[in-house]
């Protein structure tokens, strides 16, 4: 019997995919189909499948061509799936012409021509067609602007700041200080203006029809939070938290870890997110478009322990070194939770520097995510026998934007929210931000 093998995505299947499988089955008398999985496929670039991996699965089974399906994970696994298969022959598309001739060396190797005229990447452009309009001038706009081009049908189309002339101009978008212009000209908006005016730039995106993803803190009170989620679910809109962290394969895992029992029971939090890029510690510098730690760090530092401990927590006091109080900057906060099962420490920082690490402690180990933590692609699991530690890896690309983009796209196609920070999460965030506006439970130090 010849054992033939084939792999590939099968994303939205198409009669290109049932001729390529049906060449393939021609070849011999049993045929495999290795299907990628999504955390393989983001490594290899592939962020927006449209389809889940089960319904991949489920629809190359229907073909009836697969003698048998296995799901690829990890890069070299083709060459153990030859040996632990007995295959004789390995296929794929003409497209990869050259790129598998190394595995000769294993069994014969045959390119097949493919169908011209489809793809499953032109077929998912084609799904989606989405135009953002960005909001504001703050530095994440550029890289808003090159994630972007990752996600097929996906364009960001122009920008609206209230100075023009501070923006980084992009060929081909349009600019505009008038922000209902930008708003007739997009089906939804990145807001990334200065964070007061975040509540004022969602809720008139809201109010015209659009869809929006807002930088965090989405608005300045919990209450102001909780008015936007349901003027967006009145309007059949979505409305997302872009932090962008949450969307990193690496973070989401030990997350789930330390909620799984990974450690034992989580006793504590420890997060530490500094930066002195902004300069805001430096004398003679304007503060007027800077943004202060607690809106620029807070939200990222706060996601870890309120996705790990909840949002009821018991206690919570700042501690802050004020760089000019009367803009509200702050050079140095910290921030005590106290839980019923644990407590939380965060330090956020853009005046001054410490080693930005998560460590999550429990009662049989814990979890080290070295420094940058929020761009993390890989973390350890320590216990007290040093035989038993893990390292785990995952790839990061565009520290999790491009992620987000495609979530805040499907979301917006299946009019689902897909945010993978909750609208409590987002409202227990605006709720801590007012709070220190307001000065509560907040102690100052020189």
């Amino acid at each position: 019997m010849v054992k033939v093998i084939t792999y590939g995505t099968y994303d939205m299947l198409h009669y290109g995919h049932i001729r390529l499988l049906e060449r393939a089955k021609a070849l011999g008398d049993y045929l495999i189909v290795g299907i990628t999985s999504d955390d393989y496929d983001k490594t290899r670039g592939k962020i927006n499948n449209h389809l889940s991996l089960i319904e991949r699965i489920a629809a190359v089974k229907e073909t009836g061509l697969a003698d048998e399906i296995i799901v690829e994970e990890y890069e070299g696994q083709k060459i153990d799936d030859i040996r632990r298969l007995g295959i004789d022959i390995f296929t794929v598309g003409s497209d990869w012409e050259g790129q598998f001739d190394y595995l000769n060396e294993y069994c014969k190797v045959v390119y097949l021509p493919r169908t011209q005229g489809i793809s499953s990447s032109d077929m998912r452009a084609e799904k989606i067609k989405l135009r953002i309009g960005l909001v504001g001038s703050a530095v994440f706009q550029t890289k808003f602007i090159n994630e972007a081009k990752y996600v097929n049908g996906v364009k960001v189309s122009g920008v609206y700041a209230s100075r023009m002339g501070d923006e980084p101009e992009v060929q081909n978008l349009f600019y505009t200080d008038n922000y209902k212009e930008l708003l007739d000209r997009v089906d939804a908006v990145y807001v990334i203006s200065k964070p007061e005016k975040h509540y004022e730039h969602t809720k008139m995106a809201l109010e015209a029809g659009k869809h929006v993803l807002c930088e965090s803190p989405i608005a300045y009170t919990k209450e102001q939070c909780r008015e936007l989620y349901a003027l967006a679910a009145k309007k059949d809109l979505i409305l997302m938290d872009a932090i962008k962290t949450a969307y990193a394969t690496a973070y989401e895992r030990l997350i789930f870890m330390a909620k799984g029992g990974k450690i034992g029971k989580v006793v504590s939090v420890d997060v530490v997110c500094t930066s002195l890029r902004d300069g805001i510690s430096l004398e003679g510098t304007d503060l007027s478009n800077k943004w202060n730690s607690m809106c620029g760090w807070a939200p990222v530092a706060m996601l870890p322990v309120f996705q790990i401990f909840g949002t009821n927590y018991k206690d919570r006091k700042f501690y802050t070194k004020f760089q000019d109080k009367s803009k509200n900057i702050d050079a140095f906060t910290k921030i005590d939770f106290v839980y019923p099962s644990g407590i939380a420490s965060v330090k956020v920082a853009k005046g001054a520097k410490a080693e930005g690490e998560l460590v999550i402690a429990g009662t049989k180990g814990y979890i080290y995510v070295p420094a940058p933590w929020w761009k993390t692609d890989y973390f350890e699991v320590r216990y007290e026998n040093p035989e038993d530690n893990k390292r785990f890896f995952y790839q990061l690309d565009g520290e999790g934007i491009r992620y987000e983009i495609v979530a805040f796209a499907k979301a917006i196609e299946s009019g689902k929210n897909m945010s993978y920070v909750s609208k409590e999460i987002s409202e227990a965030i605006s709720g801590i931000i007012g709070n220190f506006n307001d000065r509560i439970n907040l102690i100052e130090f020189e």
